[in-house]
């Protein structure tokens, strides 16, 4: 269940006004009254729940939710007492009501007098700058903007309205969006991984570019993102990047591209608009991951993978390829066993 201690509850919803925000059909009465959402185990009468995995059919069946978001298949398994909001995609109207009932924070707009802010920044009406923060010279922050206890901010760099940066980032080199994400400890715009190697030495190789970071962008936790070695690192609007992501210089993300936890994206490569990258997985430098592709959790692409396609193993093959020599290479060592 919620914690309310942590979870700000804006107010109860009728069904009726649940079914108009998601764009459900229900065949019930719409001024039942839901006070917030549950997981299907824990949800009470005055809750709603969802279904969007076969994995959870029998708790389904069980749930004491008051309604759920279910696929019209999953209609007979349903308990009587449950009211059904049906849609062919439950897991974004789940999304949806749970933003409707517990929506972020309004930003509490100040100045901590254990800030530091250089008399050239720009902070824009509204902004709250949280203690320990440090803006640099010419800084442009925003109107609606939170920044974070204990971030820097370095010289120049702008940053868009209604931006949450969390506590301990760091940021260089960059120009952001409006409405940007970015949780703890999360660094922005530091040196890419240039290096060239002489018969004596290794000389670095200066890192001219920025990081440009679109609307509606959000980044996890612990993330780097590298500036531009020349050309510029580049977000696209409403991408999502999980904590504990590596982008190299020059990597170039389209629009609402998503990004599982510990990727590592080498240097130049290009992944366009609405591809998916699976945890762990690494890319190497200077490929180009279509449109649409997907890559499975802990793959290795060596390659460039074209739109629409869905790759995995190490080094990363079409899908259905990986799953026969898994297959055969499970036979393989059975045999030898035997």
């Amino acid at each position: 269940m919620v914690d309310r201690r942590f979870f700000y509850n804006a107010g109860s919803l009728t069904l009726g006004d649940i079914a108009s925000l998601t764009g459900t059909s229900i065949a019930s009465d719409g001024s039942r009254i839901f006070t917030g959402v549950a997981p299907l185990e824990c949800a009470g009468t005055d809750d709603i729940s969802f279904l969007d995995n076969v994995k959870y059919l029998d708790a389904f069946a069980q749930s004491k939710a008051g309604a759920c978001f279910v696929r019209p298949k999953y209609v007979p398994r349903a308990p009587k007492s449950m009211v059904l909001l049906i849609t062919d995609d439950p897991y974004s109207a789940y999304a949806l009501t749970a933003q409707r009932f517990y929506p972020e924070p309004a930003v509490t707009a100040g100045i901590a007098p254990q800030a530091v802010i250089a008399k050239s920044a720009v902070v824009g009406k509204g902004a709250r700058i949280d203690p320990g923060a440090v803006i640099g010279e010419h800084v442009r922050i925003g109107s609606g903007c939170w920044i974070g206890a204990n971030t820097v901010i370095d010289d120049n760099v702008e940053i868009g309205d209604n931006c949450r940066i969390g506590a301990l980032c760091t940021i260089s080199h960059a120009i952001m969006g409006k409405r940007v994400l970015l949780h703890r400890g999360i660094h922005i715009g530091q040196d890419g991984f240039g290096v060239a190697p002489g018969p004596k030495t290794i000389i670095k190789v200066p890192q001219l570019g920025r990081v440009l970071i679109g609307d509606d962008v959000e980044i996890g936790a612990g993330t780097c993102i590298d500036r531009g070695a020349g050309p510029d690192t580049i977000i696209g609007d409403g991408c999502k990047i999980d904590n504990l992501v590596q982008i190299g210089h020059n990597v170039q993300l389209g629009k609402y591209v998503i990004i599982a936890a510990q990727c590592g994206i080498s240097g130049s490569t290009r992944i366009d608009d609405g591809a998916m990258i699976g945890g762990q997985v690494g890319i190497a430098g200077h490929l180009h991951i279509g449109a649409g592709a997907k890559l499975a959790a802990c793959s290795g692409v060596m390659t460039d993978i074209p739109p629409g396609a869905t790759y995995g193993g190490a080094p990363a093959v079409p899908i259905k390829d990986w799953h026969r020599q898994t297959v055969t290479l499970a036979k393989l060592a059975k045999t030898k066993e035997e």
